[in-house]
């Protein structure tokens, strides 16, 4: 890997890794709240709903936060049944009404048994671990674990075992496990290692590695994140992920 690539990918990343990167990103949805279960429920909810222009998808998560009454998780913890109507007319492009109260029911129910959402993630994840593939899978399985979850919601959780990339999957762990002092990220997990993080691979991050020669597998899935990954390691083998923030910087702001 050349120096110039390293210089591009570090010039761009200290550029785009900066707070006013913030309010027009979905990041911007869980950075409302400072409770620790409502950063993660809100962020999970904004990376799943992340497809389409970032205004509609920061539009379509604040309708969200309204909806629960502005505390995500004080609304999942006691909402009674007649509370759930209100989700009936929420739709965000393939998501709705029936793929929302779902997420809730899985929120209340994981909630009651335990203190953070970073616990269905680490399942079968070691400080061995290469990469999260495992934990991937696992939280696929956890996440429909409820008694008769509607199959049309599996679509919204991605999984390694059907070859996808896993996009928003990985960007949600990015923002709950890097930590840096540059204020986009949360940091607030500690069970997940940065290196062990898969690199988001939305269309801009995908172009770009590609004209800097960083993937060269054809298809769009598991094997093409992996591989960006274990590239942008060469570069920084503890925090590989950071890149994200360069490599999307350079595509949708026309670098590139």
């Amino acid at each position: 890997m050349s120096d110039y690539i390293l210089n591009l990918l570090n010039e761009k990343y200290e550029l785009f890794n900066q707070p006013d990167f913030i309010p027009n990103d979905p990041v911007s949805i869980p950075h409302q709240f400072t409770r620790k279960q409502d950063i993660e429920i809100m962020g999970f909810i904004a990376a799943t709903l992340a497809w389409g222009q970032r205004k509609t998808i920061i539009n379509k998560c604040n309708e969200l936060v309204k909806l629960m009454d502005g505390a995500p998780f004080d609304f999942i913890r006691n909402h009674q049944d007649t509370d759930l109507k209100r989700f009936l007319t929420f739709k965000h492009r393939t998501f709705n009404h029936i793929d929302t109260l779902y997420f809730i029911e899985f929120f209340k129910d994981f909630y009651a048994r335990h203190e953070s959402l970073e616990e269905a993630f680490t399942k079968g994840l070691t400080g061995e671990s290469d990469n999260i593939r495992t934990s991937l899978e696992n939280f696929q399985h956890i996440f429909f674990g409820l008694e008769d979850y509607p199959a049309r919601t599996r679509k919204h959780i991605a999984t390694p075992a059907r070859n996808s990339s896993c996009k928003r999957i990985n960007m949600f762990l990015r923002w709950m496990v890097r930590k840096d002092n540059k204020g986009v990220d949360f940091g607030i997990w500690q069970k997940i290692s940065p290196a062990q993080l898969v690199c988001p691979c939305d269309v801009h991050v995908e172009r770009v590695g590609r004209k800097l020669g960083l993937i060269t597998r054809p298809k769009t899935d598991w094997q093409m994140a992996a591989e960006l990954t274990e590239n942008l390691k060469q570069f920084d083998p503890t925090d590989p992920v950071k890149y994200d923030f360069a490599l999307f910087g350079l595509g949708v702001e026309g670098y590139m």
